[in-house]
């Protein structure tokens, strides 16, 4: 069975990317709640799925380290490079037939290692420069110029719109750790299997036809999802229905108020679900989420005020503390 890889146990599987820790911090970008599928595998490292693949990724002070396992047919988890699909050792071959193959595999994984490295920088958005930005909101915002230095390196993720949609509808008067079990069991239950490290089977996210079955919502309530599950099912009927598969990506085209109010057509998805998603997926940047946590920060730092009777957000309570921390 394979293994969590640690970059003290076998460095030469690695590949690099020069990032210092002021443009990315693992530990506070993985574990904030915006992606639901990465944990701690060892110190320091951090295992998960993205783009269809299982990565561990772990850091020093100005290197991103990232190991890809592979599940290919005939083949166990292991590490990327190692064997190649169809390709079998056999004394027989003649030299030429050995050197043929050996090439292919050498330019496979070169064209794997070029786009592992384009969908890590795609994904931690590598092309924004944080310390840029963390200097002119320091200028701008005396409160974020108090704090910056505790949350250096804290970058917003690109992720796949249908995962961070069906994700954040899990969201829903639930806390992170809950909701981390609930992606989990979903992704099992439905999503196509990767790799198992150790005792952990890593599934890919579900695809919209898996969800949008019909017997996926008893299942997901015989998984604990209570009324999400009807929400789940629902929202990818709805979208493969009415609109089809490329809709929820092509979102990232439109303008953000565009993009959120076709969201909230969908079952479960409302202002915060629905900005989430604009902002962790669809490339809204000038989206701001807002629940009860950033209405007391809004309060508290920012000296928003509403009138005492205020007990829930309102649509104008969200869009007004959305234009104060923009």
């Amino acid at each position: 069975m394979a293994k969590h890889a640690l970059r003290s146990s076998g460095g030469h599987m690695w590949r690099s990317l020069a990032c210092a820790k002021s443009e990315l911090r693992l530990e506070l970008t993985l574990a904030c709640g915006q992606s639901f599928r990465w944990r701690e595998s060892g110190e320091g490292h951090w295992t998960g799925v993205l783009g269809g693949r299982v990565w561990t990724l772990t850091q020093t002070d100005d290197t991103l380290w990232y190991h890809v396992y592979k599940n290919r047919e005939g083949q166990t988890c292991g590490p990327a490079g190692t064997s190649s699909p169809g390709v079998k050792t056999s004394e027989t071959r003649t030299k030429g037939a050995v050197k043929e193959v050996d090439e292919l595999v050498a330019v496979a994984s070169v064209k794997d290692a070029e786009e592992e490295e384009e969908m890590l920088r795609d994904y931690f958005q590598l092309n924004v420069k944080l310390e840029e930005l963390y200097a002119d909101w320091r200028a701008a915002d005396p409160h974020f110029k108090h704090i910056a230095d505790i949350f250096t390196g804290v970058r917003m993720l690109r992720q796949d719109p249908t995962e961070c949609l069906f994700s954040f509808i899990c969201t829903s008067n639930n806390h992170i750790s809950r909701i981390q079990g609930m992606v989990d069991r979903l992704c099992l239950a439905l999503g196509a299997p990767l790799c198992q490290l150790d005792q952990t089977s890593y599934h890919d996210f579900p695809a919209l036809a898996a969800l949008a079955d019909s017997s996926v919502e008893a299942r997901l309530r015989d998984l604990g999802f209570g009324y999400r599950a009807r929400f789940l099912q629902q929202s990818a009927k709805q979208i493969l229905d009415t609109h089809g598969l490329q809709w929820l990506k092509g979102l990232r085209s439109v303008p953000y108020l565009q993009a959120r109010d076709a969201l909230r057509t969908l079952p479960g998805v409302g202002n915060k679900v629905a900005d989430c998603v604009c902002l962790m997926s669809l490339d809204k940047a000038e989206a701001v989420p807002v629940d009860t946590h950033v209405w007391q920060i809004a309060k508290r730092d920012y000296k928003y005020a509403t009138g005492n009777r205020q007990k829930s957000i309102t649509d104008k309570l969200h869009r007004d503390i959305g234009l104060v921390l923009c």
